[in-house]
């Protein structure tokens, strides 16, 4: 009987380990803002996030069908796309090419970007630039729809603020005015979408005026629990604050985070699917409550 239930308990975390590991699953979530002009009501954001060279079928069919699908307004990869080290470049190049005509592209670089040297680094952007994606480097978009627009920013910071946490606490701090200094002051009167690899200084991009943030880097949590969620965090930290969905940090402030798709260099993935987020924006009346659905499949 031991022998049987342990059998069937190896069976069924082996199967997980491949669900987990190659099951796309597609997540969906509206926000709404009174500061997103009616004329980008349904505008329909797709994000990738810590792809980390993983393949989903040959050369990615599986992934690109499933964007496909969504007909996104725009396409946003929010980070390490790549490993930091490894000649895997040709994955995240080959996934590129192939959606980069289903919208427009936008893209902000992670901590495993940043690690490869500096010449690796200049190849990527050289390559990038050439496929017609817009690199966001410390800067700002302007997304048009009619006679509206929104702002789109794209903020990456020192390798330095990825640090483990020590007794839980950061050991360099992130401010609001570090951000006034990279992005510029922001402008509360128009609707502020910011992409950011690491949400762990969610504060600080709600107070510099980020109405909604963009993330990934803690890959869901890596092993997800029932009641529990995420379990561990590339900060080396158990049951991380921000791993994976929709947090408020006020009623006009939020972030979502990517849960990724890719294991990382060294990482794994278990009851923690791959996944595709689709954020869909409201226009939301000012003299209307605020309020947001999410839904998974």
């Amino acid at each position: 009987m031991k022998k049987k239930l342990l059998f069937c308990a190896a069976t069924f975390l082996a199967a997980q380990g491949i669900v987990s590991n190659e099951y796309l699953k597609t997540t969906f979530v509206e926000f709404a803002h009174p500061n997103i002009p009616a004329s980008f009501n349904g505008f329909k954001i797709l994000q990738l996030s810590d792809l980390h060279s993983k393949t989903f079928g040959a050369g990615n069919y599986r992934l690109v069908k499933k964007i496909r699908r969504e007909h996104p307004d725009i396409l946003v990869l929010t980070g390490d796309m790549i490993n930091s080290c490894g000649k895997n470049n040709g994955v995240f190049y080959s996934l590129v090419t192939a959606i980069k005509n289903i919208a427009s592209v936008y893209y902000v670089v992670g901590n495993h970007e940043l690690q490869r040297s500096q010449k690796e680094y200049r190849q990527m952007m050289h390559f990038l630039n050439k496929q017609g994606v817009i690199i966001l480097d410390n800067e700002a978009a302007e997304l048009k729809q009619e006679d509206d627009s929104i702002l789109l920013y794209g903020l990456w910071f020192n390798l330095r603020y990825y640090s483990p946490f020590i007794a839980g606490k950061k050991p360099y701090d992130f401010s609001v005015k570090i951000m006034d200094t990279l992005l510029g002051v922001s402008d509360n009167s128009r609707f502020n979408l910011l992409l950011t690899h690491d949400p762990s200084y969610f504060d600080t991009y709600a107070k510099w005026g980020a109405h909604l943030t963009l993330s990934g880097h803690i890959h869901g949590g890596m092993i997800r629990l029932p009641f529990k969620g995420g379990v561990f965090s590339p900060h080396r930290d158990f049951f991380p604050a921000y791993c994976s969905g929709l947090y408020r940090y006020d009623e006009s402030h939020a972030m979502f985070v990517h849960s990724g798709l890719g294991r990382g260099r060294l990482g794994f993935r278990c009851f923690n699917r791959p996944e595709i987020a689709v954020i869909t924006l409201k226009h939301l009346p000012s003299s209307s409550t605020r309020g947001e659905n999410v839904c998974l499949s």
